[in-house]
């Protein structure tokens, strides 16, 4: 969570880190019990979060930016 005050990332990724952080924590804790794996979950899952956040700011700049019908690259992709 320590991450998510960081000023370059956007407002999904750092969404993202925060709630994978949390969700990693507690997967964690529930399947280790102990410290080390609740720290364990909460890196990974805020390391995932944070990738999934980031691809989704990335998509909405690249919306916005180029917009459907443009002709650029971007609006050619698949829509999720």
């Amino acid at each position: 969570m320590t991450f998510a005050g960081c000023a370059e990332y956007g407002p999904n990724q750092n969404l993202g880190t925060g709630v994978g952080a949390v969700g990693g924590a507690l997967a964690g804790h529930a399947l280790g019990g102990n410290a080390a794996s609740t720290l364990g979950g909460a890196a990974i899952g805020g390391v995932i979060g944070n990738q999934v956040g980031r691809s989704v700011d990335e998509r909405n700049y690249n919306q916005q930016r180029y917009p459907q019908g443009s002709g650029y690259y971007p609006s050619n992709g698949p829509r999720y």
